[in-house]
């Protein structure tokens, strides 16, 4: 039996940040420096072939809105990372093979959003939002 994922959602640290970063979109190409292990990918993309860019079927700025009305430090991003390898690497690769159902957030490092008592309920908040925004679950193959 194989085990479909509905939405994933990953998290990456925002260097210098005091705010959450609801990413909406994952670029394939521009991968021209080795990463932490050495690696760069073959051809400068995450997938040969691929879409330039991949979207999340989650409307990130909608989201961003209703928090930012709610006067959370929440903004919404096209870029998950110009000098971020892994994030937008691994968001890319999480929305290609996963339809497109998959969330990237950038957790600020510093201010008060960086506590956990304040972070993880907003996590969650968030997550929530995402998932009410899914209408149907992904058929399994």
């Amino acid at each position: 039996m194989v085990s479909t994922a509905l939405f994933a959602v990953h998290l990456g640290v925002a260097r210098g940040s005091s705010v959450v970063f609801l990413e909406q979109t994952g670029k394939s190409s521009g991968y021209r420096d080795k990463d932490v292990c050495g690696f760069c990918p073959e051809n400068h993309c995450c997938v040969e072939g691929g879409p330039e860019k991949l979207d999340s079927v989650v409307n990130m700025r909608a989201v961003a809105k209703d928090f930012q009305q709610a006067g959370t430090d929440v903004v919404y991003s096209r870029d998950a990372a110009p000098a971020q390898y892994l994030c937008n690497f691994a968001y890319y690769c999480s929305l290609y093979h996963g339809q497109r159902r998959a969330a990237f957030i950038h957790v600020p490092s510093s201010g008060s959003l960086t506590s956990a008592d304040r972070l993880v309920p907003l996590l969650q908040s968030l997550v929530h939002s995402m998932l009410d925004q899914l209408e149907e679950p992904l058929e399994s193959a």
